[in-house]
């Protein structure tokens, strides 16, 4: 009879040993997991901010790349809008210098057609030669220059060859007569003069 009384008590005192025994471990293992995360948050707080470093180091030079590639594109901006009001400087007068042309060369042909023997033509033909040069001098203030290559070598990025005539005079490709002049603005060809080009004559 006394050891059944005695067993719930001693199951009870038992349990209470366990439970006490457990909250030691648990503690113990609590007291451990802080003391090495102690030890730890050190290293573990360097590395962050070295990653954290190295992270706002990347992001710098990123911005420092977008910044340069900005500058690089209005840079190139403001160089194209530089250049194209240069261009339209130098070529607003295109199209009227182009209308001009037929003018100059009906002037000069009435001088080349006309009968210079004939005194009561030479006043005429002299006020015609004065115009021509005006209107020479005028145009050349603006950037546009005559092409009259007579004797000179062929250039086909100036000159537009009308018929080719075998000479044992001069050089291949040179330029044996100017059927009508051209022009250039500003370095840039208004019209190509039409021109006649010698070839070697046939042996």
């Amino acid at each position: 009879m006394s050891e059944q009384t005695q067993n719930p008590e001693q199951e009870v005192e038992l349990n209470e040993e366990v439970s006490k025994m457990q909250a030691d471990v648990e503690a113990a293992v609590e007291a451990a997991d802080q003391h090495a995360e102690q030890e730890q948050s050190p290293e573990a707080e360097i590395a962050m901010l070295y990653a954290e470093l190295e992270a706002a180091k990347q992001t710098i030079a990123d911005q420092k790349d977008g910044v340069v590639r900005a500058a690089a594109d209005v840079d190139n901006i403001r160089r194209r809008a530089a250049q194209d009001v240069e261009k339209a400087h130098k070529f607003a007068l295109e199209k009227f210098a182009n209308e001009l042309l037929p003018v100059i060369d009906n002037l000069e042909r009435a001088i080349e057609f006309s009968d210079k023997e004939n005194e009561t033509l030479k006043p005429l033909l002299e006020g015609i030669d004065m115009t021509v040069k005006s209107f020479n001098d005028a145009v050349s203030k603006f950037g546009v220059e005559i092409v009259n290559p007579q004797g000179e070598q062929f250039n086909p990025d100036f000159h537009q060859a009308m018929s080719i005539q075998p000479s044992n005079d001069v050089t291949p490709n040179t330029v044996l007569a100017v059927m009508q002049k051209g022009y250039t603005l500003n370095g840039r060809l208004l019209r190509p003069a039409m021109v006649m080009v010698s070839k070697a004559a046939d042996a």
